[in-house]
């Protein structure tokens, strides 16, 4: 079984995920930018983050085999801050390297003015830079956060086609597939899917467009999630081809459409990067 997991957050978890998900058979991943937990202060603060998303996070994942792109954004939650606004300037020279595959995380947390504003002018990004958009739907309010959402999009010169909305359940998955969107699901414990979810809404809607994500981060969450849905599917009846689509071929077809999509890249790289070594004990 081969997975791409399209949405989870490596520096969030340890070189120890990174040898268990390429025994699972993950061997590519998407790191969305994203909330740290702890509020960033300055414009400055993601700058750091970006250049890691860009340069350290893909060297750890090549001591493993594992591909690594990223998508770059100013997060829903952060849009609301005033201090951490003005790193939409800085964005263009991020979404021109060739490791960013979307505009992403962007859309709602609390459906303010300030996150209104925040995904309009990234949208806009996208379609100026030719990259589709990753969008996180809201936690709350989900159904109503989904038509907002639709309405910008609409708006926006992103053809739909290019949009991901991620973090989807039973209450959005109907409204978001007949608006010709990507439909992405987070599988995580506790507070989003769970494996029998994931499968029942595959059984009931089929799996085209369809990417499953284990947006595993700092919190009590799985990066093996997207295997454990693999073997689900397979005990649920879905024949392997089926699995193939939604594990594999889903996510690369959708972030093919940046252009920028290398799978070949997962050759361990250096054994140190800008000096640094992720070895520890030996040489």
């Amino acid at each position: 079984m081969r997975i791409f997991d399209p949405h989870i957050h490596m520096t969030s978890r340890t070189t120890d995920d990174y040898q268990a998900m390429y025994d699972a058979g993950v061997r590519a991943v998407v790191e969305p930018a994203f909330w740290l937990g702890q509020p960033r202060t300055s414009p400055e603060s993601f700058v750091d983050y970006f250049d890691a998303l860009l340069g350290w996070e893909p060297f750890r994942a090549a001591q493993y085999g594992i591909v690594h792109h990223c998508t770059i954004a100013l997060n829903p939650k952060e849009a609301n801050d005033p201090r951490c606004v003005p790193v939409l300037d800085e964005l263009p020279r991020y979404l021109v390297k060739d490791s960013v595959v979307a505009v992403g995380e962007i859309g709602y947390d609390s459906m303010t003015p300030a996150e209104d504003t925040a995904l309009a002018t990234q949208l806009q990004l996208a379609a100026d830079h030719g990259l589709p958009a990753l969008v996180h739907t809201p936690h709350r309010d989900k159904l109503a956060g989904l038509r907002r959402t639709l309405d910008v999009v609409a708006e926006s010169a992103l053809p739909v086609e290019h949009v991901l909305l991620d973090h989807l359940n039973e209450t959005t998955v109907g409204e978001a597939k007949d608006a010709g969107c990507w439909m992405g699901f987070s599988v995580y414990p506790d507070t989003k899917m769970d494996e029998d979810r994931m499968v029942a809404i595959l059984k009931s809607h089929g799996p085209e467009r369809v990417l499953v994500n284990s947006a595993a981060d700092w919190g009590k969450s799985d990066p093996l999630k997207t295997r454990k849905v693999g073997d689900a599917m397979l005990r649920a009846g879905f024949d392997e081809d089926v699995v193939d689509q939604v594990l594999w071929r889903n996510p690369v077809a959708f972030y093919g459409l940046s252009g920028r999509l290398d799978l070949e890249r997962a050759e361990p790289a250096d054994v140190q990067h800008e000096g640094n070594s992720i070895l520890r004990g030996g040489e």
